[in-house]
């Protein structure tokens, strides 16, 4: 069990009636609560239903004569290991980015040295807009973790992204990796970036395997069950990065905070990934995309009439190449799965499409794909680095700290000044 103080801050949205539940998430793997409320989300939910899950007084005042006598916000703010804020509004957003101090939340917020995580909430238009996206990068940069939102329905009756992640899963991810201290005391900010080395980075992982139609009932597809492409999306977000997961067809479930786009082929993950590119940082190509796919599609079932049929297959797009091609481009990293000469071809594959980095696997009978684990081979231009067989959440977790870590050298490589020549007088 995890001994953490955790203080959680619940803003006014209409999110705020999963505050009970996420409490009892977190009690349930040892957490003590102490639940801070805005004024608004007491419109939402009672102290009364707050303080009986808890099990402690609700906060909600910065004029509370009894408890600010002996600087009570302060207080809280040495006491907790870690603040979360769920659900978080745009308007406290807004306040967090702008560095307000206007309430007892946003000032805990800002006098304490715990690690912070927010859990957005609110109407997709409103997610979507330039302001709140600022707000999201200014605060991602800041080293706050954000989970979230999901997308389907809202209490407006509108569908889309904006949906505060469910609590069971925000709770898991706020005693997943590192960065989480115990009772160790706060944690200062130089051991939040060291553990959080993706903190304000937008990671772009594509997974799983891609449907290339041969009729409206029939396709080609391969193994692949997606279930490495989503344990790095889960290890991206943990090392504090915004991840955008573009996924074939899987049956799992979105990690906590990653924006998923779901594509059904090979040409669908090619146009989805170029057109949430832009300001990525690193690209990783988990998909086990197809190679090929049908010169045409027959418009209707194919009927069973005959002893043999051709199918006439063409080259899909190749997402992987494109992007390590642009200019300038995000680091790049590829996934090689062969069955005889892994090095051979995956050191290819680095320099053909001249990659940043790729990671190689063997698969054939009980190997690689449909397990949850995997051993791995990684190439880069200068070096490389094996990774014996461990579950894929374990492995992803390595993989993304040496991802950070190349991805860091190469960035501080483009920003060194050119040294002027040595002269060659004596």
């Amino acid at each position: 069990m995890n001994s953490q103080n955790i203080l959680l801050g619940v803003s006014g949205g209409i999110a705020a009636y999963k505050a009970p539940e996420l409490v009892r998430r977190l009690t349930e793997r040892g957490a003590t609560v102490q639940v801070v409320a805005t004024q608004s989300a007491l419109e939402f939910v009672t102290a009364t239903t707050l303080q009986a899950v808890s099990g402690r007084p609700v906060r909600s005042s910065l004029w509370d004569p009894a408890a600010e006598a002996a600087m009570g916000h302060i207080e809280l703010a040495r006491w907790a290991d870690q603040v979360l804020i769920a659900p978080a509004t745009a308007e406290f957003m807004s306040r967090l980015a702008a560095g307000g101090a206007a309430d007892l939340l946003s000032t805990l917020c800002l006098a304490s040295e715990a690690p912070l995580t927010i859990a957005p909430a609110m109407n997709r238009v409103m997610w979507a807009h330039p302001a709140v996206q600022a707000n999201r990068e200014i605060l991602e940069r800041r080293g706050v973790r954000i989970v979230g939102p999901d997308a389907g329905d809202q209490a407006c009756g509108e569908q889309g992204l904006g949906r505060m992640s469910e609590p069971d899963a925000i709770a898991a991810l706020m005693f997943a990796g590192e960065a989480l201290p115990g009772r160790q005391g706060p944690v200062r900010p130089a051991a939040i970036s060291k553990s959080r080395p993706l903190a304000g980075k937008t990671v772009l992982i594509t997974a799983g395997p891609t449907h290339e139609a041969i009729d409206p009932v029939r396709y080609i597809t391969n193994r692949s069950s997606g279930k490495m492409g989503y344990a790095l999306a889960e290890a991206a977000l943990l090392a504090g990065a915004r991840v955008i997961l573009v996924s074939g067809p899987v049956n799992l479930a979105t990690p906590a905070g990653a924006e998923r786009v779901d594509v059904e082929s090979a040409e669908d993950l090619y146009k989805a990934t170029h057109a949430h590119i832009k300001g990525t940082d690193i690209f990783i190509a988990a998909a086990a995309v197809a190679d090929y796919q049908l010169q045409q599609v027959a418009k209707h079932k194919i009927k069973k009439s005959q002893v043999e049929i051709s199918l006439e297959l063409t080259r899909a797009p190749d997402t992987l190449a494109s992007v390590a091609k642009l200019s300038p481009g995000p680091f790049t990293v590829g996934f090689a799965a062969e069955t005889t000469r892994l090095r051979d071809y995956a050191r290819g594959k680095l320099q053909n499409k001249n990659l940043d980095m790729i990671v190689a696997n063997q698969v054939g009978p009980d190997e690689g794909f449909d397990k949850d684990d995997n051993a791995v081979e990684v190439f880069w231009p200068t070096g490389e680095k094996s990774f014996p067989k461990a579950l894929k959440t374990e492995l992803a977790r390595d993989l993304i700290a040496l991802i950070a870590e190349r991805y860091q050298e190469r960035l501080n490589a483009s920003t060194q000044p050119d040294l002027p020549a040595l002269s060659s007088r004596p």
